[in-house]
């Protein structure tokens, strides 16, 4: 661990799929959410945090990666509390704004906006970002969020050398990867437990979470029964002993947290932050 991984401590809890809650400097980021049991064709089939954690606080601020269902998904989206930015990749203002009461917040690449204490900087992702009308097709997106501890959001994403740009420009203490998706196979533009284990090396974090992987599959009888549900962390898990032994792996079940030292989670201030200001110079509907 880096000297600066020590006391006080921040929070991340796994909420399922790519949906995570990080805790740090005072503040509560959601990403991607997916916070509801059904989504199109696909069953949650993990416990179910989202409740409990809404009621205890709601987030400050939400960032999206892109706009594919799994990863925008506008139900989830109107369940949280409507004076919250969320940040999304540049081209998705107007669909959003259109069909969400909160406030959008375009970024790109290279962009960095300042939340609170803490800054949130666009990096790039190996993905391919199509959607079907009426959604529009944006850049894919990974996130650094930057305070005592710096986290890298990978979102989806397939393996590419651009991360180690992203690995020696931020220098990430923790990295949330995916190591899965919501099927037997993964496809191109997403990681595997050993392309995930293979990015470590890329990414150099002192600490590495599983994400994307143990929470949905399609709807029908036997698919919660299969391996593909609980398997790829622990694959990812013996992945990174190999390619990446400094690394340490936290495999979290989906509702499971895990404390950091290094940030407090709790606000010396009021908790809500200024919401960062479109990059358009519009105020955001």
């Amino acid at each position: 661990m880096r000297d600066k991984l020590k006391a006080p401590h921040c929070r991340v809890t796994y909420i399922g799929h790519a949906t995570t809650l990080i805790e740090m400097a005072g503040l509560r980021i959601i990403t991607d959410p997916v916070l509801r049991d059904s989504l199109w064709h696909l069953r949650r089939r993990a416990p179910n945090p989202s409740d409990r954690l809404l009621n205890e606080r709601p987030p400050d601020v939400v960032l999206l990666t892109h706009l594919h269902n799994d990863h925008t998904d506008l139900p989830s989206l109107r369940m949280l509390p409507q004076d919250i930015p969320i940040i999304a990749p540049v081209g998705s203002a107007r669909y959003l704004r259109k069909r969400l009461k909160q406030r959008i917040v375009e970024i790109t690449t290279g962009d960095e906006l300042k939340v609170g204490a803490l800054r949130v900087i666009a990096t790039p992702a190996e993905h391919n970002g199509f959607s079907p009308p009426p959604r529009p097709n944006v850049p894919v997106l990974s996130y650094i969020i930057r305070g005592p501890i710096v986290f890298y959001f990978a979102g989806d994403t397939d393996l590419f050398d651009g991360m180690a740009d992203i690995g020696r420009e931020h220098r990430p203490d923790v990295a949330l990867l995916p190591v899965s998706g919501f099927g037997p196979y993964v496809g191109r533009g997403h990681l595997t437990p050993r392309t995930a284990a293979q990015a470590l090396r890329l990414l150099h974090p002192s600490v590495a979470i599983p994400v994307h992987w143990g929470t949905l599959s399609p709807a029908g009888p036997g698919w919660h029964r299969w391996s593909f549900l609980d398997d790829p962390p622990y694959a990812f898990l013996a992945h990174a002993a190999r390619e990446a032994p400094e690394t340490e792996v936290r495999i979290l079940e989906p509702g499971q947290e895990t404390v950091f030292p290094g940030c407090s989670v709790v606000a010396e201030e009021p908790h809500r932050t200024r919401h960062p200001r479109p990059r358009d110079g519009r105020r955001s509907r």
